[in-house]
């Protein structure tokens, strides 16, 4: 095989949420690897694609593939995607940067909305049970996090284009140098400018997107410093993109105009025998102006929240077999809203701190126990404070030549305060409807699996259980507005991912399985637009195929039967692809010359309920490399 194929292809190193050993997971997420690669050779991924077809590449590119997210898109994944992690709804899920959550204290929309270039992150890590307890933060499902990748001296142009008026570029470079006389230390200095403009594979699904990015970074023997700024530029259009189908007769042809800044400082630092800690702090503001009808424009949904966060994790070995996980955030949010002023705040302060001893115990030659017992405190200004338990244990057995079981259970708790979103607007009026009494959400998570390693292979399995209390989920209920209600939900799952490796072709395939038995305790509720809005079967197949090294071609597909909805018109049912392919000229080897193309074979089925779903697109480019 290939090196471009081993590196692009070493998705398939398997790390399922929950499938293998929590902490194996954890590790990996915050310990990167110390390659800076280009934007299509990228390591660990769980997808075949890295680049989008639609626009610029963005952290949160081609998760509609990966087996552990399930991304609900409006217009596409980069304009508004909405991350749902094994059937919790978008709300439930944090987006993490380095050992900070960035939280979105609006509706949870925003969370991905991440003005990072992703030349400066690792791969995701998708944390759940134990571990998100452990180290998420007001997210009481998952976590998807993200660690600071090290930089390497180059850069990147690119230059796209395709029908509906497509045209993408992106400028991407990075300097380092040894930094003084200091032996092994060095510094980096990293710019990125990205812009996007399209008429979209939709009508009125129109876009224009911009970002710019910097970063400075000090690098010694056991540390890595990140100085981080950047700012994202949003433009974008869907009919019905969050109201559906149920406003018609009002031509809801709706806008979202969003712009996010991120100012961030990260340090990490290994000392001892296996112990490390992370600091992270941030400020982030985004400004949101939603439009119900981009023909007739006003000031009714305008907002702006800012955040402003410090949060420490790590790892922190007492003795041989014996260890300490711990993880705190503290932050502060504001919100000034034209619509969301009539809750009983609009300004609110977090603390979260967790604590997880681990115990380990070697059985025999490479067999080894993990037990892990501790608990979390959350608490607000606002709100109630809780305790929550959080356990887990591992058996793992690995011959260190490649081959390795691991089987594990686990339990934990997690708790969520509600977004402004569902708090802050009217009661009684207007598109969205909010109630201003809704509860502290809950959620108990048990989980078992087992998960086989092997040079060439892989395959993992889980079965988990989940039981959330006073969900906050946005329901129909006939008159037109949706509405936040509370809702009891237990959700039963079912996950298998394998992986195979041949000389030329790799290729990484899944199965999810979800049942979900829900109270809102009100008659009334006629539909739900989130909690009841997943899979019940989704099956993922990604591959990569290199006949040469002059040629690549990749794919990633999915099949999904939704659960059915009275507010979705069109099938349940829906496949999905996304197909590219590169050439890389012989006497040019910097230069790769591309074509992409997504088919969503079922262009009726909506994502969201009544919410249109997505367009053919079809792109093409080049990246030159130096």
């Amino acid at each position: 095989m290939t090196a471009r194929t081993s590196s692009c292809i070493a998705f398939l190193t398997l790390t399922i949420p929950g499938l293998g050993f929590g902490q194996a997971e954890t590790a990996k997420a915050v310990n990167p690897s110390v390659d800076a690669l280009p934007v299509m050779t990228v390591k660990d991924r769980k997808t075949a694609n890295a680049r989008p077809v639609s626009t610029y590449e963005s952290p949160i590119s081609n998760l509609d593939f990966d087996p552990r997210v399930d991304m609900q898109s409006r217009n596409m994944a980069e304009a508004q995607g909405d991350l749902s992690i094994r059937g919790g709804i978008f709300e439930n899920t944090g987006i993490q940067v380095g050992a900070a959550t960035l939280l979105d204290p609006q509706t949870g929309h925003y969370s991905t909305e991440l003005p990072i270039a992703p030349e400066m992150l690792g791969e995701p890590g998708v944390f759940t049970g134990t571990d998100n307890a452990l180290r998420g933060f007001n997210s009481s499902v998952a976590t998807v996090g993200y660690s600071w990748s090290r930089m390497t001296q180059g850069g990147s142009a690119t230059f796209g284009a395709g029908d509906h008026d497509l045209n993408f570029q992106r400028l991407h470079q990075a300097w380092t140098g040894p930094y003084g006389a200091s032996e092994g230390w060095t510094w980096g200095s990293e710019i990125e400018t990205s812009r996007s403009e399209g008429e979209g594979a939709v009508p009125y699904g129109d876009h224009d997107f911009s970002r710019l990015t910097g970063r400075f970074q000090l690098v010694g023997p056991d540390s890595q410093t990140d100085f981080f700024a950047g700012y994202q530029s949003k433009f974008f259009g869907l009919y019905g993109m969050y109201t559906g189908d149920l406003y018609t007769a009002f031509n809801p042809y709706e806008t979202e105009n969003v712009r996010t800044r991120l100012l961030l400082v990260n340090h990490r630092q290994s000392y001892g025998e296996g112990s490390t800690w992370e600091a992270t702090a941030y400020y982030r503001r985004n400004n949101d102006h939603y439009q119900f009808n981009r023909f007739s424009p006003n000031n009714s949904f305008v907002h702006e929240t800012d955040v402003a966060a410090f949060a420490l994790s790590g790892r922190h070995d007492v003795e041989d077999g014996f260890a300490v996980h711990f993880g705190f955030q503290a932050t502060g949010d504001e919100i000034e809203s034209s619509a969301l002023d009539q809750g009983k705040f609009t300004s609110r302060t977090y603390y979260k701190l967790s604590i997880l001893p681990e115990f380990r115990r070697e059985l025999d030659e490479g067999r080894t126990m993990f037990l892990r017992a501790g608990a979390s405190f959350n608490d607000t200004n606002r709100n109630d404070s809780r305790f929550s338990p959080l356990a887990d244990v591992t058996w793992l057995t690995d011959d260190g030549e490649g081959n390795s079981e691991r089987t594990y259970l686990s339990f934990a708790e997690t708790t969520q305060a509600v977004g402004y979103g569902a708090i802050g607007g009217s009661e009684t009026s207007g598109l969205f409807r909010s109630n201003h009494d809704l509860l502290r959400e809950k959620t108990r998570s048990l989980e078992l699996g087992h998960a086989l390693e092997r040079p060439l292979w892989s395959l993992a399995g889980a079965v988990f259980h989940r039981r959330d209390d006073d969900l906050v989920d946005w329901t129909y209920s006939g008159a037109g507005a949706r509405s936040a209600q509370n809702v009891d939900v237990e959700t039963y799952g079912l996950e298998v991912i394998a992986t195979r490796q041949w000389a030329n072709f790799e290729a990484i395939a899944s199965y999810s399985y979800l049942h979900k038995d829900e109270d809102y305790d009100n008659a009334a509720v006629d539909g739900s637009f989130y909690a009841l809005n997943f899979p019940k079967h989704r099956v993922t197949l990604g591959f990569v195929f290199e006949p040469s090294e002059l040629f690549q071609l990749r794919v990633d597909n999915e099949w999904r039967e939704q659960r059915a909805s009275s507010l979705r018109k069109g099938p349940d049912r829906s496949a999905y692809s996304h197909l590219a392919a590169s050439y890389y000229p012989v006497k040019m080897d910097d230069l790769e010359l591309f074509v992409a193309y997504d088919k969503p074979w079922d262009e009726d089925f909506q994502d969201v309920p009544g919410t249109p779903g997505r367009g053919d697109q079809f792109s093409l480019g080049a990246t030159y490399r130096w």
